[in-house]
Formats: structure tokens, C-alpha cells, sequence
């Protein structure tokens, strides 16, 4: 039995914080949780040495509960704390933009891949953070700007819950999990915290991640965009050079309408497009085998022919990638050997042989 992020979040709901008096979880003292197959590894990080003493009891039964969960083989906690209490760095994300003079390279940055849909629902998310896992697979120097500041999901999916550090309140220093460095604005606000802008604070707040973020070397950038053809996509465009879009689809045609107005959207900012996904493809039932095409099938691809575009793949609507994800480990991570994660690193071989990654 696979060990669960929900249900080791489950075990720790069940200890109390002796200072707020709630349970771990809600008093935000769960940091950098991660699951590999029977290993879970997570901080505990409270605001100042003087609770240090008083928390190890609790870091112990912490470890202690969690062993005893089934399938568990290994528990890692390690206490941190601060010498006087800090709150996060005031880095004033969404700030309005700021002119330059035209698409510039990101510092650090060889590539730029932007992952887009011209709808929500269609799995964009999931596929950015296994199309990064899988980069990373392959050898390369991977981010992730998850730019979808109305939906952050990317900390979920990578099982990144700590926050970004900042030595100088200007710049930003991102978190990493399996091999992919990550920026969210998910990152600086709580998990259940609505971020409420309109289109000027986006826009800054894109920029700033691009610019403020001190991404190091890296040989592909991945930038998750929220659905739709708005300030987001418009601000990638004229802020970054951005080497290509891939844009993601299911195969029935609400989805595929949408995608054509992606897919227009990208010509009129002349960023060239890589290719297309088909996510959703086909769902072949775990007890009988019988494979069925929820969503219809090959219509991402018929649409890649008719525009001249490469098509990349097609992804299954499959359990284990859902679980995959929500458990903070995408499924190139967590089952690198299933066919599910091998069709994203096919995806990535490829762009990688085209020399687009």
C-alpha cells in the first residue's frame, strides 16, 4: 500500500502545537514535506529557539505516529527554528510592472518553454509538473514558475510546502523537490489564501518572478500559464524570450475550440509552437482492461495536422497520475517505471532531441 500525503498530514492533524494550542497542520509548522515510496522526510519549523526545547517531544511522537502507519519505512523530521521570530520576507509581489525595453533572456536561463491551454480543466498543471520531472530524468537543468497566480498548484504537485528566503528582500531564492528548482506565488501565501489582483499586480508579479528569482543555471525554464489568452500569457511574451509554447487539450471539441484560440494567441505574439498534448486520451479500466475514450480521441492530434504542428503525445486518463500529483510526487517521480510516466519521458527526449529543452 502506498503511503499517501493526505494521510500522513492525516497523522500529524492529530498532535497539538503546545503555543497556538492547534494541531500541526493548521499552525502551519509542517514544512518541505516529501514521500518516497516508504520515506517521508519533513521540517518542522517554529518561530523561535525558546520553543525549540518544549517541540521535541512532539517531533518524536511526530516520527513515532507516522512509523506505525502501514507502508511507512523510514521517518525523517528535523526541528528548525529562528533566532527571533520573522515573517516571511516582504518581497511585495504584485507589485505594478515596471517599463523595459523588449523580450529579454532571464538570467541564468538558457530556454524558455511556456505550457499553456486555452481552457481550465484540461490537466495543464499535472502535465507541466511531469513534463519537469521528467526534464530533469533526462539530465537537464529544470524550473518551474508556476504563473498560474489564481490557482497555484504547483507546491502540491512537486511536495513543496516551505517558503522562498529572501537575503535582501529584493531577491528570491526558490525551493527545489525531485530534481526541478520552483517558484509559486502559492509559495508566499497560505494554502487556502485567495489571491485578489487585477491585471497590473499579475503582471508585476510575473515579472518579478522571472527577474527577481535567482533561478541559477538552468537549461530549461517551464512556465505553468493559467488558461485562457489574458495579461499572463500577454506579459510572457513581451517581458521574456520565450523559446516555444506547448499547449495542452483533451480531445472533445470545447476543449479543442479553446486550444485553436491558444494557439492564435501565441502566432499573434510570434512565440512558435512546439507542438500539442492530448491529455485525457483514453481511460482503460483497471479490473477489465476495457479501454474507453471518455473525452473522445485524437482530436489534439487531428488539430496538430491541420495546423502543421508537431504532436507530442498523448496521455491516459489514468488513477495513478491524479494520486501521483496530489500525493506532492508526480507519477515520473513516484512510478518512473509505469507506462504513464514513460509517455512524459518520451515527450521529453523529444523536445530534448530537437534541442527545444
Amino acid at each position: 500500500m502506498s503511503v499517501t500525503r493526505e494521510a500522513v498530514l492525516a497523522q500529524l492533524r492529530r498532535l497539538e502545537d503546545p503555543f497556538s494550542k492547534k494541531d500541526l497542520v493548521s499552525a502551519d509548522l509542517v514544512r518541505a514535506l516529501t514521500i518516497e515510496g516508504g520515506a517521508i522526510r519533513f521540517v518542522m519549523e517554529v518561530a523561535e529557539q525558546s520553543q525549540a526545547v518544549a517541540m521535541e517531544p512532539v517531533r518524536v511522537a511526530a516520527v513515532e505516529a507516522l512509523e506505525k502507519m502501514e507502508g511507512v519505512e523510514k521517518v525523517t523530521a528535523l526541528l528548525t527554528a529562528h533566532a527571533t521570530p520573522k515573517p516571511p520576507p516582504d518581497l511585495k509581489i504584485g507589485q505594478h510592472p515596471t517599463k523595459t525595453a523588449g523580450p529579454a533572456k532571464v538570467p541564468g536561463v538558457d530556454r524558455i518553454l511556456a505550457v499553456a491551454s486555452g481552457k481550465g480543466g484540461v490537466g495543464k498543471s499535472t502535465v507541466s509538473a511531469n513534463l519537469a520531472v521528467a526534464l530533469a530524468a533526462e539530465g537537464r537543468r529544470v524550473g518551474l514558475l508556476d504563473a498560474d497566480v489564481y490557482g497555484p498548484s504547483q507546491p502540491r504537485m512537486l511536495g513543496i510546502s516551505g517558503r522562498p528566503a529572501s537575503p535582501d528582500g529584493k531577491t528570491i531564492l526558490p525551493l527545489r523537490n525531485h530534481g526541478v528548482t520552483l517558484m509559486s506565488i502559492g509559495l508566499m501565501t497560505k494554502e487556502d489564501e485567495a489571491v485578489v489582483w487585477r491585471g497590473p499586480m499579475l503582471m508585476g508579479a510575473l515579472q518579478q518572478m522571472l527577474g527577481q528569482v535567482q533561478w541559477g543555471q538552468l537549461d530549461v525554464l517551464l512556465v505553468d500559464l493559467p488558461p485562457g489568452t489574458g495579461d499572463v500569457q500577454m506579459t510572457l511574451a513581451q517581458k521574456a524570450e520565450v523559446t516555444g509554447a506547448i499547449v495542452v487539450s483533451t480531445p472533445q471539441d470545447v476543449a479543442l475550440l479553446d486550444a485553436r484560440k491558444a494557439l492564435n494567441m501565441f502566432e499573434k505574439m510570434n512565440v512558435p509552437v512546439l507542438g500539442m498534448i492530448e491529455n485525457m486520451s483514453t481511460h482503460i479500466c483497471s479490473n477489465c482492461g476495457h479501454e474507453e475514450h471518455i473525452f473522445g480521441h485524437g482530436g489534439a492530434r487531428a488539430e496538430a495536422e491541420k495546423q502543421g504542428l508537431p504532436f507530442l503525445g498523448e496521455i491516459p486518463l489514468h488513477l495513478d497520475i491524479r494520486l501521483a500529483s496530489d500525493g506532492g510526487a508526480p507519477i515520473v517521480a513516484s512510478k518512473p517505471d509505469s507506462p504513464e510516466a514513460q509517455t512524459y519521458r518520451r515527450i521529453a527526449r523529444h523536445l530534448i532531441e530537437d534541442g527545444k529543452a
